[in-house]
């Protein structure tokens, strides 16, 4: 089980994740993470830290709900699935980007190229 955290934005308290996955991977309340993780989501093997941004949301085919978060000191980009828990005003206020995977965004993808 995860250790509970406070979240570097907002500062508030953050427990365990109550159903629908195994790692928290970001605040509920303000949706901003940490990059921790390196490839494989969990891992806690990334060297870098830094602030994670919430930058956009896509839907997936089956009606799941994602972020897409950026790191602001690396600027990786990795999505997450959302957790039960989560501000779901705030994940639907999020600008719609198309879905993709982790890549740093220094790479611009089809739509950021053609907007």
């Amino acid at each position: 089980m995860e250790k509970p955290f406070r979240c570097s934005h907002c500062k508030a308290m953050v427990g365990p994740i109550p159903y629908g996955g195994k790692h928290r991977n970001h605040c509920p309340y303000c949706l901003h993470s940490r990059h921790v993780d390196g490839r494989v989501p969990g891992d806690r093997a990334s060297t870098c830290g830094g602030s994670m941004a919430p930058i956009g949301a896509f839907v997936r085919r089956n009606g799941e709900h994602v972020v897409v978060h950026r790191c602001l000191t690396c600027r990786f980009e990795r999505y997450n699935r959302i957790a039960a828990d989560d501000y779901f005003d705030l994940v639907l206020s999020l600008p719609p980007v198309e879905a993709r995977p982790g890549r740093r965004a220094d790479r611009p993808s089809v739509g950021e190229l053609s907007a």
